[in-house]
């Protein structure tokens, strides 16, 4: 397998941490998005969306970290993502989609850029980012308010877990105060007791800057 991806891009995040709970191996493969390089013709015609990640598997290629998270948990089922029961694996799928969905698209890198472009200044560019991301984790941090932990949603990380834990460090990127979420604090403490998830952290990707 090969994960076209950037260190600091919280999707690839999602993803590599997927790949270490599942002990898969994968070549990772960098696209830098601050220099456009996820816009080439020879990556576009891997993902048309110009995006990371992208995975090289059997023969084809998977785009975005959803879909890819979960066709590696189908394929490889040990240890689960999601749990068996439909209405608690509806539940977790709700709050990954909450962070993937709603929250990381609009204060990531395209959008911050088009809000440049538009002559936003910088200030009001982060201040957006920074409100995107106190709106999902204020939601999320509610969802989870009587869930049992230390993970999201029990005793073992799931598909929450890995969209919560990157999306907390772009939060604390852009300056918000996380400490507002005591929740997600402790399901964060239980993930990065992981080497799955410390291993997967951007500060420890061969491109990290």
């Amino acid at each position: 397998m090969k994960l076209h991806g950037y260190f600091r891009s919280a999707a690839s995040y999602r993803v590599r941490i997927a790949l270490n709970l599942k002990g898969l191996r994968a070549d990772h493969l960098t696209h830098h998005l601050r220099k456009g390089e996820q816009r080439a013709p020879s990556y576009l015609a891997l993902n048309p969306q110009g995006f990371v990640p992208a995975l090289e598997a059997e023969g084809t290629v998977i785009t975005q970290s959803l879909a890819i998270i979960e066709w590696l948990d189908e394929t490889h089922p040990d240890p689960p993502l999601l749990p068996r029961e439909p209405l608690a694996r509806a539940k977790v799928r709700a709050f990954a989609q909450v962070l993937a969905c709603d929250t990381h698209p609009v204060q990531n890198l395209k959008v911050l850029n088009r809000l440049r472009e538009l002559g936003h200044p910088e200030e009001e560019v982060t201040a957006w980012a920074a409100w995107a991301n106190r709106e999902g984790l204020s939601a999320c941090e509610a969802l989870i308010k009587h869930e049992p932990g230390p993970f999201s949603f029990g005793a073992a990380p799931t598909l929450a877990d890995l969209c919560l834990v990157p999306q907390l460090g772009n939060a604390r990127r852009f300056s918000v105060d996380v400490s507002a979420f005591p929740r997600l604090l402790e399901a964060e403490l239980a993930a990065k007791a992981m080497p799955a998830f410390t291993e997967a952290a951007p500060e420890r990707q061969s491109d990290a800057e």
